[in-house]
């Protein structure tokens, strides 16, 4: 995805965007209402209650107003509480939330919609045919504005709920990582191991990598006949004093800046090009609820589910070299299956050894993704091992020991011993 696309995907989701989108309509429609009236090809001779338009616009300017407000309130509320309750990096998936936009654009729009009707009014701007056309659309306003409401409604039940949150970050990371499948990557060469006289390029900005264009690196390396080593992907933290490319090859200070703009950062990572930050996300979760503080075991049980089918979708058995010589040449290295499987599971690990029910479902979630990537298999029985270690070392009940040993054996076919004994 090039720098533009990627940015105007972003600029989509944002609230103000859609805010201003319906409340440019609605301003339009006020507008239209009166000014479309002298071209009408036939008078309307009937009452249909144009002389009551005035009354209705009052009451929905002052009642979308206090829905609006209401409406922010609930989901400043909701973004609170999935901040103290899940993780702070769940908030940026509320705020991105369709149906809540779609909710407060529509109530400030019928809000600005009701506004510049009373105002056309009250200076004469509507004739009898223009003040029948603005009932009309009022009506039309009304029964949007209802549908919504109940459609919000509903919604509101369950945003920012701890079940809402882990769906949302679920999907947010399973579409990382679909998209991380589909283009390990991201559309450029696999990483080979880069010349000593490549020449390190450093940006001069300090945080995270959130996109890169690898389009426009492939034209800067076309055009300048070079080739383009990429050392920072999209989650890693940079900074002055670190590479994010190497080049093979010379360029000129034009090329550089325009290499360097194709590399965005920002202080706080994002989900788009990043598959680790939805299994650290997630892992957070469950890492909270684990907590002494909380102690919610259900909520780490539905977290290792979501985990489970997230990491179904990791390409560890794809080999990203066909149609390579046809890529831009630009090479990229990709997040290892340790490093992703250790963001994953590292925190429920050292957070859930001392919880039966929870040391039974990760044990059993390995064991399905053990079968499931058979390329990852050295990694994930690591993990298995690592955690019947710690639930001998932790647990202290020799019947959630015991219990523990049976789903053991059960899902990797062998004595919890021999497990310690590798360990």
């Amino acid at each position: 995805m090039s720098k533009w696309s990627w940015i105007l995907r972003r600029v989509v989701r944002k609230i103000w965007f859609r805010a201003a989108l319906i409340s440019l309509l609605s301003v339009g429609l006020a507008i239209l209402s009166g000014a479309i009236s002298p071209y009408l090809p036939y008078a309307f001779g009937a009452d249909l209650g144009q002389d009551a338009v005035g009354t209705i616009l009052q009451i929905m300017a002052s009642s979308m107003l206090a829905v609006t407000t209401f409406s922010l309130t609930a989901m400043v509320s909701a973004y609170s509480s999935a901040t103290q309750l899940a993780t702070p990096r769940a908030t940026q998936l509320l705020i991105n939330d369709p149906t809540s936009q779609n909710a407060l654009s529509t109530f400030l729009g019928a809000f600005v919609f009701s506004i510049v009707g009373i105002i056309g009014l009250q200076t004469h701007a509507y004739g009898s045919d223009g003040r029948i056309i603005l009932f009309g659309a009022t009506v039309l306003i009304v029964i949007w504005v209802v549908v919504t409401l109940l459609r919000w409604i509903a919604h509101i039940t369950a945003f920012g709920r701890m079940s809402d949150v882990i769906d949302r970050v679920e999907n947010a990371a399973a579409e990382a990582m679909a998209g991380f499948a589909k283009a390990p990557h991201l559309g450029g060469r696999p990483a080979i191991a880069v010349p000593a006289d490549a020449v390190a390029i450093r940006g001069k900005t300090t945080g995270y990598v959130t996109h890169i264009d690898v389009t426009a690196l492939g034209a800067i390396a076309a055009r300048c006949d070079v080739v383009i080593h990429v050392a920072a992907l999209p989650g890693s933290m940079v900074h002055p004093h670190r590479d994010l490319v190497h080049v093979e090859g010379q360029i000129d200070d034009t090329a550089r800046d325009a290499l360097l703009r194709a590399f965005t950062i920002e202080r706080h990572r994002t989900f788009d090009q990043d598959p680790r930050l939805g299994l650290i996300a997630l892992s957070e979760i469950a890492s909270r609820a684990l907590a002494p503080a909380t102690n919610d075991p259900g909520t780490a049980i539905e977290v290792l589910n979501a985990l489970l089918r997230v990491l179904l979708n990791l390409p560890v058995d794809r080999i990203d070299a066909d149609g390579a010589s046809s890529r831009p040449r630009v090479h990229l290295p990709r997040p290892t299956t340790a490093d992703m499987l250790t963001d994953a599971f590292r925190p429920i690990l050292r957070e859930g050894s001392e919880e039966t029910e929870v040391t039974i479902r990760l044990i059993a979630t390995l064991a399905a993704l053990h079968h499931a990537l058979p390329g990852a298999r050295d990694e994930i029985q690591s993990l298995a091992t690592r955690s019947m270690a710690r639930a001998k070392a932790k647990m202290e009940d020799p019947d959630a020991l015991a219990a523990f040993a049976q789903a053991y054996r059960q899902a990797w076919g062998e004595r919890p011993d021999r497990a310690r004994d590798d360990a």
